[in-house]
């Protein structure tokens, strides 16, 4: 008896998961940020972004975010989503996997997605959403590796983490396979919101020489383009086309990252009542990653290495590394 109840309850989970949203069409879809906050010019703003446009077009989608100031508020941000019955919560960043896992396991029946977080594959009613981040990152490393004069770079990322190593690991192999004797200054700002002390970082790169300097950092990485602005140095941009977006000239190119494609996907599954768990993984093949060259800086015969690279990984013939284990260049993991 027990057994067979175990199979009805689980069978009515796999119901309530597959099923799309309210009876009258309309979809919820509640977003909460880590705390770069919605105005960081990188992965929560750009995965609201998506969320916006999807509305904008199919005005069935109810989107709204709740921003979190510290990780005191991921929780609570969380739980207020719960409290009204978003049929879909969306946390962005791995920096929320204790809360979304914890908020999963209390609440079986509610959908939740999570960006750049695989920790919680093995719930049924989580959808991790990773980005092959390694593939954008060599393809902007190649092209600092082709155009450093000093053979002096820099790369600063937010955190260290498995997900945010990523980033350095495709950036250091990208520059060493353009250019193999290239030094590469790597700093761990420990922080996605410290404008300031991105600046700072960079300062202290541009100082040892680096004349062209990657940042993977979210809000702190604003710091490091404004101050690559203003000491003349090429600086390069992430997530999404910075140039565009920050309106800077010494931005070389941006590493591409659409975590608002990864959003809009699984937004659109809830509706069409095709809501899965576990891993849904976005790479250069599907479009989601990808490299952004504003302000044509790139001469053509770097760019013509660069896209002859881009085919080769989207035709399977090469392999970015994902293991720090496969990059002895990287230090920030020590």
């Amino acid at each position: 008896m027990k057994k067979l109840l175990s199979i009805v309850l689980a069978l009515c989970l796999a119901l309530a998961l597959a099923a799309p949203a309210m009876a009258d069409g309309t979809v919820k879809i509640g977003m909460v940020t880590d705390v770069g906050g919605i105005n960081d010019n990188s992965f929560n703003q750009f995965a609201w972004a998506g969320l916006q446009e999807l509305a904008a077009e199919d005005p069935t989608f109810v989107v709204n975010y709740l921003e979190s100031k510290t990780d005191a508020d991921y929780q609570t941000n969380i739980n207020t989503f719960i409290d009204e019955e978003y049929d879909l919560i969306i946390c962005v960043g791995y920096m929320l996997a204790d809360a979304t896992r914890d908020a999963a396991l209390d609440n079986p029946e509610q959908k939740f997605a999570i960006v750049d977080d695989a920790s919680n594959a093995d719930l049924e009613n989580v959808a991790c959403l990773t980005f092959a981040q390694e593939q954008c990152s060599y393809l902007v490393g190649l092209v600092a590796g082709y155009m450093t004069q000093s053979k002096t770079v820099g790369y600063v990322q937010g955190m260290v983490s498995d997900s945010m190593n990523l980033f350095g690991v495709g950036f250091i192999s990208g520059v060493l396979e353009a250019c193999p004797d290239a030094a590469v200054l790597q700093y761990n700002a420990n922080n996605f919101g410290d404008i300031a002390g991105g600046a700072t970082a960079a300062k202290d790169m541009i100082t040892k020489g680096a004349d062209v300097i990657y940042q993977a950092a979210g809000g702190t990485g604003i710091g490091v383009l404004n101050t690559c602005e203003e000491e003349k140095i090429w600086g390069i941009g992430v997530d999404a086309d910075q140039a565009a977006v920050l309106g800077l000239n010494y931005v070389l190119c941006s590493a591409l990252k659409n975590t608002g494609a990864g959003c809009v996907s699984i937004a659109k599954a809830v509706k069409a009542g095709e809501f899965a768990g576990g891993v849904h993984h976005y790479t250069l093949s599907d479009g989601a990653i990808d490299i952004a060259t504003t302000g044509d800086h790139i001469p053509a015969e770097v760019l013509e290495k660069v896209e002859a690279a881009k085919a080769a990984i989207i035709a399977g013939e090469m392999t970015v590394p994902t293991s720090v284990d496969d990059c002895p260049l990287f230090t920030l993991d020590d």
